[in-house]
């Protein structure tokens, strides 16, 4: 017997980027709605695989599977909405892409790349530490740390959540503080900042530059960029073909 997967009309019209939640309802209060042919009511339930759904004569179909790279800028919450009503994600992803959704989070206060995808595999690959993809971070802190202080942070250093622990790279000095490279392979809530004040070094400025294959390149903040086919055929490509535990030592953060 087939399991269909079964959905309210009114999510599905929304998560084709169609209209808002909202304005689908009243797309179908209006009549403007037909699924298989018959005019559709509030709170049909559709299976997408196997319904025809059509909107004023036209037919709905979802998004493509795809990655979106984002270069999110500070005071933007990444999510596709917020309660508080801050700028999210969804202030910068055009109607076709509503229902991607992002890989991971990085801070209100943060910048860089977030990507947001509708390949649940793909993101899955990308966010389970297994896979040993790293997030890669430019980050300032304050003061200047010595070597036994990266040692610290390169051995791990025990939180209330567990150890977490990066690959530390020194970059450059910048007046009374000091810019690093970390790498991490598993995210957590605020974990980097949590980190570098468990070394008394809070950090003042925090940038994603890469996640796994995905680097930030010459996007600029609020710049949204979507691969192309062959760019998201690599890429998957590049994702699944590696091992499913990573080699070598393991690292926790984000």
């Amino acid at each position: 017997m087939r399991v269909m997967n079964k959905l309210r009309l009114q999510k599905y019209l929304s998560e084709c980027g169609v209209a808002s939640r909202r304005a689908a309802e009243s797309l179908i209060e209006e009549g403007k709605v037909r699924v298989n042919g018959k005019v559709a009511i509030l709170g049909q339930q559709v299976d997408p695989e196997h319904d025809k759904i059509q909107v004023r004569d036209k037919i709905v179909r979802p998004a493509p599977k795809g990655v979106l790279l984002f270069y999110k800028p500070r005071e933007v919450v990444s999510t596709m909405s917020d309660p508080q009503g801050r700028r999210c994600l969804a202030d910068y992803i055009t109607k076709p892409y509503r229902s991607y959704f992002p890989v991971g989070r990085l801070d209100w206060d943060s910048t860089g790349l977030v990507i947001l995808t509708n390949d649940g595999e793909l993101a899955e690959r990308l966010l389970h530490p297994r896979y040993g993809f790293e997030r890669v971070y430019h980050v300032r802190v304050a003061g200047e740390l010595r070597d036994k202080e990266m040692l610290r942070i390169e051995r791990g250093v025990r939180l209330h959540d567990g150890v977490a622990k990066a690959h530390v790279k020194f970059l450059r000095r910048d007046d009374d503080a000091t810019w690093l490279e970390l790498r991490l392979r598993e995210g957590r809530n605020r974990i980097v900042r949590r980190m570098m004040d468990h070394i008394h070094h809070p950090v003042l400025k925090l940038q994603r530059i890469a996640h796994g294959p995905c680097k930030l390149g010459s996007l600029k903040p609020g710049d949204l960029r979507r691969l192309t086919e062959d760019e998201y055929r690599k890429l998957r490509r590049k994702i699944f073909s590696q091992e499913s535990l990573s080699k070598g030592k393991k690292h926790s953060g984000s």
